[in-house]
């Protein structure tokens, strides 16, 4: 059964769905990376059986010392597939060289449209009348790398941010697992 990593920052919705959907079946889920002690991606590991590697890039003297480290613990699990979930910071090209076409992520909105930490938020605060979520691969820039999926719908009038951001959340949920189950051949 093929390995992926998930790296996330934030709470672990994503993760937590794509482990519900993907582990044992389909892939095994070998690890979660986070970069925050505090966030609650890792509780949601723990519950889940998955093991973890907290690191804080502060603890390290440059990102190369950061991502070297990371690079060590992957070595061992060989993943087909590094899945980003929320995890906020931008990989280098140490890690990206490493897992060259390897590296996926997930962004809410329609790539190249909104692209950085909010996407969701500038869509909306636009006005757009057609919003999404794009998987794409992971290259050096800010959600620059080469989509390879997306899935939209059509804002209601009477749609406020919130129920954008619900949307938003019930596609990712469903177009993740896909796209990871296709990519490693399921």
């Amino acid at each position: 059964m093929k390995n992926i990593v998930v790296f996330a920052s934030g709470s672990g919705s994503n993760f937590e769905n794509l482990v519900k959907k993907l582990h044992g079946d389909y892939c095994n889920v070998a690890l979660l990376v986070c970069d925050k002690p505090d966030a609650y991606c890792l509780e949601r590991a723990r519950n889940l059986g998955i093991k973890t590697l907290q690191l804080t890039l502060k603890d390290f003297p440059s990102k190369v010392d950061y991502e070297l480290e990371i690079i060590k613990h992957l070595k061992a699990i060989d993943p087909e597939l590094i899945v980003l979930a929320g995890y906020m910071k931008l990989i280098s090209e140490t890690l990206l060289g490493k897992y060259e076409g390897r590296i996926i992520n997930i962004h809410p909105s329609l790539l190249p449209a909104f692209p950085g930490a909010d996407g969701i938020g500038d869509a909306y605060r636009y006005g757009v009348k057609i919003m999404g979520v794009t998987v794409h691969y992971v290259d050096a820039g800010i959600d620059t790398g080469k989509i390879i999926d997306q899935e939209s719908f059509k804002c209601e009038e009477d749609d406020d941010l919130q129920a954008v951001t619900k949307k938003i959340h019930a596609i990712e949920h469903a177009i993740y697992p896909r796209v990871i189950k296709r990519l490693l051949g399921n």
